[in-house]
């Protein structure tokens, strides 16, 4: 006989979340999420992030069910209370493969941190960033003057990558948006799209008088000198949909939006 998988629930810190996660607990059984084989989350996109994040710095990875109870929700699934362990049994997991971004400041500091959607690098002040771009160790972009630049994954790829006018790229491309945010310099330049081996790397030019921010999600590194970006294989992260609102549909349904 097959052991039920052990499921531990959270929640964001919204009204909506903690009412929902009062009646699932009073519906279902739940252990600690250190002993879990399986998260269900409650909250928004932001929310999942963060869920997908504690995970990495835990070290320990088991497959996240989100319900939407925030804005958005392109992560998650429907809230309903009803029929859990039959949606449990009948998820679609899908494989997010996260980024690690490699900071060097100007103070001589090194970070490394994962981001799920994106790494971003902006302008700290009134001054546009200059960057120079190498991509596999080659210079693509000698000045790059903007107010920042991202590289974005494929589930990232419908969030502040869409809403710079980067491309949105199908989950399972094996590819990766590079995309300019408001460039002044060179102005027709609007991207690129990349294989997801691929190594990207920006030097800021200038950074004193034109200090820039590198943010990883929701982790932001200040006054930085260098950055590397790639795609982390060692740690794979698992999302479960529901098999009627999978993730790779919601982003090919995202290419039809008026």
């Amino acid at each position: 006989m097959i052991a039920e998988p052990k499921r531990a629930l959270v929640a964001s810190p919204a009204p909506a979340a903690r009412a929902a996660e009062e009646r699932l607990r009073a519906s279902y059984d739940f252990v600690e999420p250190h002993e879990a084989d399986m998260i269900i989350a409650l909250g928004g996109d932001g929310f999942m992030l963060q869920t997908l994040h504690a995970m990495l710095e835990a070290r320990r990875i088991v497959p996240v069910f989100g319900m939407n109870l925030g804005t958005v929700g392109f992560l998650m699934n429907e809230w309903r209370l009803e029929r859990l362990e039959q949606r449990l049994a009948a998820a679609k997991p899908f494989k997010v493969l996260p980024l690690r971004m490699t900071v060097d400041t100007v103070d001589g500091e090194q970070f490394s941190i994962p981001a799920i959607n994106e790494v971003s690098l902006l302008r700290e002040t009134r001054q546009t960033a200059k960057l120079e771009v190498h991509v596999d160790s080659r210079v693509v972009l000698p000045e790059l003057v903007c107010d920042g630049v991202l590289v974005a994954t494929p589930a990232g790829s419908t969030a502040y990558n869409l809403s710079a006018h980067g491309p949105i790229l199908p989950l399972g491309s094996g590819l990766m948006a590079l995309t300019p945010i408001s460039p002044f310099r060179p102005r027709r330049w609007r991207g690129a799209i990349l294989p997801d081996a691929t190594v990207v790397r920006f030097t800021v030019l200038d950074p004193v008088k034109r200090p820039v921010s590198a943010v990883g999600d929701q982790r932001e590194v200040r006054d930085v000198a260098a950055v590397e970006v790639k795609i982390d294989r060692t740690t794979p992260l698992i999302l479960l949909f529901d098999p009627e609102h999978t993730l790779d549909d919601r982003i090919a349904a995202e290419q039809f939006i008026a």
